[in-house]
């Protein structure tokens, strides 16, 4: 190799953290053997006349913002350097570094580049918490990669600021929600595939959307399509002032169900009342097997809503008519303990763990939830509350505060 040689490539690279540079295979081990391992900017080589980038090893951030001479004993005057060709921006997002409280939640400058194909990139204007984002941020759930950058947050709506090349479909200026996968909603902005959102009709307000995507989709599922509720049934909603709480109730009471709601508050109690359910129950005041026993002749529901998980579980078990229905689709009190096939044969009960990414696959099933559910809240058959707003710079508060059940209804955090 001519000792003079100077590798000046340029390449593509949407965020300054995938900035890419290259020299000469056969010297990688000698101009970077203390740096094999770091794990940010990755490092690519050239091999049999064909560039590659190397995504499992050899990795270095000592090139990331500036490209010193490279010297070896064999090579002393080796350069290389690197160029990135498209513009990036800097955004303020919520990132988590560790695992924890409330504490890990930073507010923090990051980069955003532009969509490519397939892709939109939104300014958020209205963001749902979940509790799943308090699994996430604690490790119940694991997130892809530490630190999240800033992948916490599955929901929002947002204005449609650029078009990745080629899109149709999409225009500037449309607004959008999302719910589910790709994470990364508690950002100022972010880039989403164009087939992950939905239009957000004009009657429904931003904050409105953001605070019942998930959630609403989540209870569209659960009550028509993991058990289907049908008039007659009696069914059993943990958490039922809950943000996924209040809307099964309203929505199974149209359904024409009887409703039976646990809350810890009466407080709580009385906007259960108001979301439909005929029959409330105090729990940290009453026993809540004796009081559906007591409700249903011991007949038992036809179906148990949980989410709370380790303090119910057994409960909603025993709560269960024959070939009952358990759906555990949360676990804010902890994850339950394991179960032996054995428990569920006296009364041939079923029990499932879904989600709702797992029904909304497709396109055709996603559009479907979505219009489902934007039409009953514009049929005013069910409404939502939007109780707790904060400022997105003060996630941890809003995770703290809907962690300890300070919180009724849904929560939207503003950026």
């Amino acid at each position: 190799m001519d000792p003079g040689l100077l590798l000046s490539l340029d390449f593509p690279a949407r965020t300054a953290t995938e900035l890419t540079f290259v020299v000469a295979n056969s010297l990688k081990t000698q101009l970077f053997p203390e740096c094999c391992h770091h794990p940010t900017t990755r490092l690519a080589f050239f091999q049999n006349q064909k560039w590659r980038t190397n995504k499992r090893s050899y990795q270095t951030h000592h090139f990331f913002t500036s490209f010193p001479t490279l010297t070896s004993p064999r090579n002393p005057l080796v350069r290389a350097t690197a160029t990135a060709t498209t513009a990036t921006n800097m955004v303020k997002a919520i990132r988590v570094h560790e695992l924890g409280g409330p504490e890990v939640l930073k507010w923090e400058d990051v980069e955003i580049g532009e969509p490519g194909e397939g892709e939109i990139r939104i300014k958020n204007k209205a963001i749902g918490l979940n509790f799943i984002d308090v699994y996430f941020r604690k490790g119940v759930y694991t997130a892809s990669e530490m630190p999240f950058i800033p992948e916490l947050g599955m929901e929002a709506v947002g204005e449609v600021i650029a078009i990745g090349p080629g899109l149709t479909g999409r225009k500037i200026g449309d607004i959008v929600a999302y719910a589910g996968n790709p994470m990364g909603s508690y950002a100022e902005e972010q880039i989403l595939p164009a087939n992950k959102v939905v239009s957000v009709p004009e009657s429904i307000s931003p904050v409105i959307a953001a605070s019942v995507m998930l959630k609403g989709m989540t209870t569209q599922f659960l009550l028509r399509r993991c058990f289907k509720v049908e008039p007659g049934h009696t069914i059993l909603v943990h958490a039922a002032a809950g943000g996924v709480g209040s809307l099964l109730c309203q929505w199974a009471n149209a359904l024409g169900a009887t409703v039976i709601g646990t809350v810890s508050t009466r407080e709580k109690a009385a906007q259960a009342k108001e979301d439909g359910c005929q029959h409330i129950i105090l729990y940290q005041e009453e026993d809540f097997v004796a009081r559906v026993n007591e409700i249903t002749s011991c007949k038992g529901v036809d179906v148990v809503y949980d989410s709370v998980g380790k303090d119910t579980f057994q409960g909603s078990l025993a709560c269960l008519k024959t070939r009952g229905y358990m759906v555990s689709f949360g676990q804010s009190s902890g994850v339950p303990d394991p179960v032996p096939l054995s428990a569920l044969a006296p009364k041939s009960l079923f029990l499932t763990r879904p989600s709702m990414l797992h029904y909304n696959q497709t396109r055709d099933e996603l559009l479907g939830a979505a219009g489902e559910l934007f039409a009953i809240l514009a049929s005013g058959v069910v409404r939502v509350r939007v109780n707790h707003t904060y400022p997105l710079s003060q996630a941890a508060q809003a995770h703290a505060d809907i962690e300890s059940r300070k919180t009724t209804g849904s929560v939207v955090l503003i950026p």
